[in-house]
């Protein structure tokens, strides 16, 4: 059990460094490549932040543990609403932009529902997969297009995109993929073993012990930048990452293992993710401007986070 919980430790801390030394990296060689930054930040260092959550669902896949797949994409999604905004929504108010509710809060929930059509018969296959995967590439040409159109609007971390040689950018990106390959790997088997001395579903340790984990980057961000005055980040940075779970993190078992789902994927996780999406689209879209989340919304969002949890302990 202890070199188990070791190697998820261990397994978290590399994936989450070697994730931003892949993004980097990256970015960098793009640039180099003279893409423009305002395409680089919407796709390299977007899909690039995502990468620690979709290398595991792929590293699962491939194990043969769809349900841990599956229950990251979902579990990540569930925790960026419960516990990152219900946490940072509790530090300070955080402003819903305009612009935010009018494009990406609406598109999060079609994407939503979207994805649980792909699940409702009770299987995740191929087809499934090209679906969201293709969802994925509509949404980095929505996402560019949108851009074109309102170029004053800042683009997410393009002003992060370091300046690097050919030679370090390429050596960057690399190893920061390497390493995030070996610590996906490293957190997957810990994840199993642990579900396997316990007698759980691999799907409840990834809605669980991996989701948290892959959010905890999300959570101190935002913290972090809701401390420092910085509050419009965090809602932003929670709405484009739910929406890359979806497409790239959940597309990848349909795309590698397809296969049948528990059940309980279908009648307890994705009603709470869809219910919690709802209610943050309600929260966002309708009342007195302008709109924020404030703490009433973030006790809400928390409560509902800690309930889901004690459904699942109870369950298990």
């Amino acid at each position: 059990m202890l070199i188990a919980l070791a190697a998820i430790l261990v397994g978290f801390i590399i994936l989450t460094w070697s994730a931003d030394r892949f993004v980097a990296g990256a970015a960098a060689t793009a640039s180099n490549m003279n893409v423009s930054r305002m395409l680089i930040g919407l796709t390299v260092v977007s899909i690039g932040t995502s990468a620690p959550e979709i290398l595991v669902s792929l590293m699962s896949a491939l194990q043969g543990f769809p349900g841990l797949a599956v229950g990251n994409a979902m579990g990540s999604n569930i925790a960026n609403m419960g516990l990152v905004l219900g946490v940072t929504a509790l530090i300070a108010p955080l402003p819903v932009k305009a612009a935010l509710a009018k494009r990406e809060i609406p598109l999060l929930l079609a994407i939503t529902i979207i994805a649980g059509v792909c699940i409702a018969n009770g299987y995740l296959g191929r087809i499934d997969g090209l679906i969201l995967l293709s969802g994925l590439i509509i949404t980095l040409y929505l996402m560019i297009r949108w851009q074109k159109q309102h170029p004053d609007e800042p683009v997410g971390d393009d002003e992060d995109i370091p300046e690097l040689s050919p030679s370090k950018a390429w050596f960057m990106l690399g190893s920061g993929l390497l390493l995030l390959l070996g610590s996906s790997q490293l957190l997957v088997w810990g994840a199993t073993e642990i579900a396997q001395m316990m007698g759980i579903s691999d799907l409840v340790i990834g809605l669980t012990i991996v989701a948290i984990g892959t959010s905890l980057p999300e959570l101190a961000a935002s913290v972090t930048s809701a401390l420092k005055g910085h509050h419009d980040i965090a809602l932003g940075n929670v709405i484009g990452s739910n929406i890359f779970n979806l497409l790239a993190v959940l597309s990848m078992p349909g795309l590698v293992a397809p296969g049948a789902l528990d059940q309980a994927v279908i009648l307890r996780d994705y009603p709470v993710m869809l219910g919690m999406t709802i209610l943050l689209a309600l929260v966002c879209l309708i009342g007195k401007k302008p709109k924020h989340l404030g703490k009433v919304t973030g006790i809400v969002l928390l409560s509902i986070y800690c309930l889901y949890g004690a459904w699942l302990f109870i369950q298990h």
